[in-house]
């Protein structure tokens, strides 16, 4: 983080911030960057949860394995259906006092969960990766969240993190060259590394990686961080998350 900016969450006590963490091809890098935006936000006081809407609930288990010794990152598993007699908005209740949620998305999200991602987050990041069939997927999908989506309407802000990145190379040429051409901004360059996988393996925040030097991926972190925090939370927070919360508290009276 740069000299005098603030951690993250370190003006927000006590009020909502949603991250939504979306993009429509899978294998991007969604889990990765929900898990470390969690941990982040965790690791300076805000309590935070990790909704999974993944069916492969990589970022569950990502929770289930993170140690005790460090701040604790809530959870909900998005993906399931309760089989118990109670509300999808019950189901997807806000732990009390969170004021950080960072939702992981799954690919192929259809188009109404999309909207009500949108509609519901404060910020979305959106993982690509520089091969040309990420990129051409990618365009599709930021064209959906602008128009289907309607990001602006909503004023929900949207931000590219480019993943597993080398500089030096054609393929990320390439892709700078298709940044180059949304009109929305590029937040951090993540580089290609083997940290991410201990990281994910460990139930840590790259941040918390314990004998591995991470002084590399630093800078890109604190660039996401002063992204999000640059704006002032402004959806109003509510008891459930995301697609399927709404419609139910309107059909159960929840």
């Amino acid at each position: 983080m740069s000299p005098g900016a603030c951690p993250p969450g370190s003006h927000l006590r006590g009020i909502m911030r949603r991250i939504v963490v979306m993009n429509a091809k899978g294998g991007c890098g969604k889990t990765t960057v929900a898990t470390n935006v969690a941990s982040r936000y965790a690791s300076h006081g805000v309590v935070t949860a990790l909704f999974d809407y993944d069916p492969l609930g990589a970022g569950m288990r990502w929770v289930r394995i993170r140690p005790t010794s460090l701040p604790e990152v809530h959870s909900v598993s998005a993906f399931k259906r309760s089989r118990l007699n109670v509300t999808r908005s019950w189901q997807l209740r806000m732990p009390p006092g969170t004021e950080c949620a960072v939702i992981d998305t799954p690919a192929g999200l259809d188009h109404q969960s999309l909207i009500e991602h949108v509609r519901t987050a404060d910020s979305i990041l959106v993982p690509v990766l520089p091969s040309p069939i990420d990129i051409a997927t990618t365009a599709d999908f930021v064209r959906d969240v602008l128009l289907v989506g309607k990001a602006r309407t909503y004023r929900t802000r949207v931000g590219i993190v480019t993943n597993r990145v080398k500089t030096n190379t054609l393929a990320f040429k390439t892709l700078e060259r298709f940044l180059a051409t949304l009109d929305i901004p590029v937040v951090a360059h993540l580089r290609e590394t083997q940290n991410y996988v201990a990281a994910a393996q460990q139930g840590v925040g790259i941040h918390e990686l314990k004998g591995r030097r991470t002084e590399g991926d630093a800078d890109s972190w604190a660039r996401i961080a002063e992204w999000l925090e640059s704006e002032p939370a402004t959806k109003a927070a509510t008891s459930g998350m995301g697609p399927g919360a709404e419609s139910s508290r309107r059909n159960h009276g929840a």
